[in-house]
């Protein structure tokens, strides 16, 4: 089967960095369900694992997470979907990707496609989706059926713009917060807007001032999606006392957690990947909240966050869309349809 793989860790503009291979076909067993892909997108992730660095693969590598597609064989543990089913998901970031023509996944972290959208579209949600769901609903606590409550709370999301960014500020809107996200740039500041944030400040500014500015003093909750390390000593001087900030950008630094003491602030990670990562008894929550996604798309409350596509899945075209990832520009997601 088609795929494309990596056999050493070079910059993206060569041509070596992503290559088109050819691989056998995997065989679903236990409980993996094996997909026909039929459109993937790329995420930071997706780049950070193939950045340059002083390591080689003995055979080529297969990288990506996100995918949509047709189920075509099940393991004969598999006891939630069957052959034909539309299907999207983010897979493990410890197994193959979803670079390849047919994908292995464990079907407890599998959505149903939602209806409305095609495959392209679909692709463009899971990681980001879950991650944001995550974030949001169970390391920050929000709860999103105690929306009266919630209109009363405000949230910070740091790098609004972002893939991640883009679906979380729909779904705190959908639980009744209001929404505050950070944007620098005219077209990521609509961006923004128009997916349902309630004012936009700037991150490369004083968050203080600018809250000032917008009659905002302090804010409930913090979701940093962007460098937590330039972010830290402001997200702490604008979280309210007892408030909670979550973060899903590792710190290159030690984080002085001083800072939150005072106020007794809540400070949590989010990994999407942990649930597959360590097998944990809790992996069938990523298949309940996609479908939860799936529903809130085809009910109109949430639309997809894809704002570019290539055609077809190729080397060239996740190269392409590498590149653009790694230029820090980016808003919404980048899909790549179709192997040819």
């Amino acid at each position: 089967m088609k795929a494309i793989g990596l056999l050493d860790y070079l910059p993206i503009d060569n041509e070596r960095s992503l290559f088109d291979i050819d691989i056998p076909k995997p065989i679903a067993k236990g409980n993996d369900l094996l997909i026909e892909v039929k459109a993937i997108s790329i995420n930071p992730v997706d780049v950070k694992v193939r950045a340059p660095k002083e390591k080689k693969e003995e055979s080529p590598k297969v990288l990506g997470w996100d995918a949509s597609g047709v189920v075509v064989a099940a393991g004969e543990e598999c006891k939630i979907f069957k052959t034909g089913d539309e299907v999207y998901y983010s897979g493990s970031i410890t197994r193959p990707g979803t670079y390849s023509e047919y994908h292995l996944v464990d079907e407890r972290v599998v959505g149903n496609k939602p209806k409305s959208l095609t495959h392209g579209e679909s692709a463009a949600l899971p990681l980001t989706s879950i991650t944001a769901w995550e974030a949001l609903f169970e390391r920050l606590r929000i709860d999103p059926l105690k929306k009266e409550e919630n209109e009363l709370k405000t949230i910070l999301i740091i790098g609004g713009s972002g893939g991640v960014g883009s679906i979380a500020i729909q779904l705190a809107k959908w639980a009744g917060l209001h929404v505050i996200a950070t944007a620098s740039r005219p077209e990521t500041k609509s961006w923004a807007k128009d997916l349902g944030a309630d004012e936009t400040i700037d991150h490369h500014q004083s968050f203080k001032q600018q809250l000032k500015t917008i009659n905002t003093a302090e804010v409930d909750f913090i979701l940093c999606l962007n460098n937590t390390d330039q972010h830290w000593n402001s997200m702490a001087d604008v979280v309210k006392p007892q408030g909670k900030i979550c973060s899903i950008v590792e710190n290159d630094k030690p984080l002085d957690l001083n800072v939150l003491k005072s106020k007794s602030v809540t400070f949590v990670w989010e990994f999407m990947f942990t649930r597959s990562m360590y097998n944990t008894a809790d992996m069938i929550e990523q298949h309940l909240l996609l479908n939860d996604i799936g529903e809130l798309i085809d009910a109109g409350i949430l639309r997809t966050t894809m704002n570019k596509r290539f055609n077809p899945i190729n080397a060239e075209n996740i190269r392409k869309a590498h590149r653009l990832i790694e230029s820090g520009s980016t808003i919404g997601k980048i899909v790549i349809e179709n192997f040819e």
